[in-house]
């Protein structure tokens, strides 16, 4: 006895681990599973192991539902375009320009498939069905190894005429400071982000494997060289979520990532600083992201429904 459930594969590929998940057509996560993407191994092995637990997936569906998914939705970190289906570059994956839409349909008998970029997809999930559900308009910014945004507008993320939009972790907010990947100075990510607080704890307090939720701890108990850190961090974000908040005019601002783990330590001094810094510019809500990371596989199913929304019919679900 089972149940026949319409469904589609969703995957979430990090740097190091994979997230994937069946999901229904109601967002319900039906089945969930983690690997590693094998990137010891180099960048075709990386491939060879989202195209293989995809696979496995797809399996896993029939078996369990009695169908097979009806499409798959695959979020990627680094450069995509997503129009193309092709997942330009990634420094922590080691790949450039794979084809990986196509792979994916080949390897999943044609099934239609959706690509896209990392952040807006964990942007989308949050934006549908997380802290911006029923916002018009909304950024979301994941404080991570490095920072971008996923700019929200009725229900969908802007990509951008070339698929860069979000880019906030390059505002320049400090010129002439730290040196960032991208050829800048001073770029906001180079400052703010978990990794950035991460180097800046580890030299203040002479402890290299000190990381950002060890800043975070120590500010809570009253340390005075982390509570400075951690307020350099605050000064540099809210400078450049302002100058954001001047260009796009959200209404709701979505926090998430490493740093967002540290709960008010973080949010209290960040919303006083960004209100410090706003002259005509209407404040938007400031608040955590809801879906932590489970973000990137919801999303990642939300454009694999997206893609069969010109045949909109209802989620079944009967004995077999």
């Amino acid at each position: 006895m089972f149940s026949v459930r319409r469904h589609v594969i969703a995957l979430d590929v990090g740097g190091t681990g994979m997230k994937a998940a069946l999901v229904g057509a109601d967002g319900e996560l039906l089945y969930e599973e983690r690997r590693a993407t094998g990137r010891d191994r180099g960048p075709d092995a990386v491939v060879e192991s989202i195209l293989g637990f995809a696979a496995d997936l797809h399996a896993h569906g029939r078996e369990r539902y009695g169908t097979g998914a009806l499409a798959a939705g695959v979020a990627v970190p680094g450069i995509v375009d997503r129009d193309r289906g092709i997942a330009v570059y990634a420094a922590n994956l080691g790949w450039r320009d794979v084809p990986l839409r196509a792979l994916l349909a080949e390897r999943l008998g044609g099934l239609p498939v959706a690509l896209d970029h990392d952040v807006r997809t964990g942007g989308l999930a949050e934006g549908r069905v997380g802290a911006g559900h029923g916002t018009d308009r909304f950024l979301f910014v994941p404080l991570g190894t490095g920072i971008a945004g996923a700019i929200g507008i009725g229900g969908t993320i802007e990509a951008g005429a070339h698929g860069h939009a979000g880019e906030l972790g390059h505002i320049v907010v400090r010129p002439g400071g730290p040196a960032c990947g991208c050829g800048q100075r001073g770029c906001l990510e180079t400052l703010a982000s978990a990794a950035a607080v991460s180097r800046a704890w580890a030299a203040a307090c002479g402890d290299p494997a000190a990381d950002a939720a060890d800043c975070a701890k120590a500010v809570a108990s009253g340390d005075e060289r982390a509570a400075r850190v951690w307020r350099e961090a605050i000064d540099a974000l809210a400078d450049g979520l302002v100058t954001v908040l001047t260009l796009l005019d959200p209404r709701t601002l979505i926090i998430g990532g490493g740093l967002a783990e540290a709960g008010e330590t973080l949010f209290t001094p960040l919303r006083a600083a960004v209100e410090e810094r706003v002259t005509f510019q209407k404040l938007p809500a400031i608040v955590p992201a809801a879906l932590g990371d489970t973000a990137g596989c919801l999303g990642a199913g939300l454009l694999a429904w997206d893609l069969l929304s010109k045949d909109p019919a209802p989620d079944s679900e009967v004995s077999a």
